[in-house]
C-alpha cells in the first residue's frame, strides 16, 4: 500500500503503515490518537484530499464498507456498545484540524456522558439539548 502523499507536510500521508488496522480499496483505519471513547476509530482515504466532499464516489462507497465492517466487529467484541457516532469536520470553521479527510466512528456506551440527546449537535453546546 501506498500512502499518497502532498505536497506539505500530512500527518495522514506521512503517517506509519504499522497503525493502520484495517483498509479496503482506498481507504484505511487507525485508532485515533485523541479518542473520545474506546474504540474510536479514523477511516482516512489513502489519497490526500481535503475534505468529505473531495472524496470520489468510489472512496466514499468503501468508507461506507469500512465503517460497516468495523461497526461489526466493534460491536462483536464490546457488548456494551450500544451506540455509534460518525462526524466529519469539513473546513476550519467546522473544527477541522488535519486537513485530509478522515470519519470518525465514535462507539457509544450507555452512560458514557450523562446527556447523551442531541448527539452531533454538541459542536455547538448551546444546541445540544432541545
Amino acid at each position: 500500500m501506498k500512502l499518497q502523499s502532498s505536497k506539505t507536510c500530512c500527518p495522514f500521508c506521512d503517517m506509519s503503515k504499522s497503525l493502520i488496522i484495517a483498509r479496503n480499496n482506498s481507504v484505511y483505519a487507525i485508532k485515533d490518537t485523541s479518542p473520545v471513547n474506546d474504540n474510536h476509530l479514523l477511516i482516512i482515504p489513502l489519497r490526500h484530499c481535503e475534505t468529505y466532499f473531495d472524496l470520489t464516489i468510489e472512496e466514499r462507497c468503501d468508507a461506507h464498507a469500512l465503517i460497516e465492517k468495523l461497526r461489526l466487529e466493534i460491536l462483536k467484541t464490546d457488548p456494551a456498545v450500544d451506540g455509534f457516532n460518525l462526524g466529519v469536520n469539513c473546513g476550519e470553521t467546522a473544527g477541522q484540524t488535519v486537513f485530509h479527510t478522515h470519519i470518525h466512528l465514535i462507539p457509544r456506551r450507555k452512560n458514557d456522558t450523562p446527556h447523551p440527546r442531541g448527539g452531533v449537535r454538541g459542536v455547538i453546546p448551546d444546541k445540544m439539548g432541545y
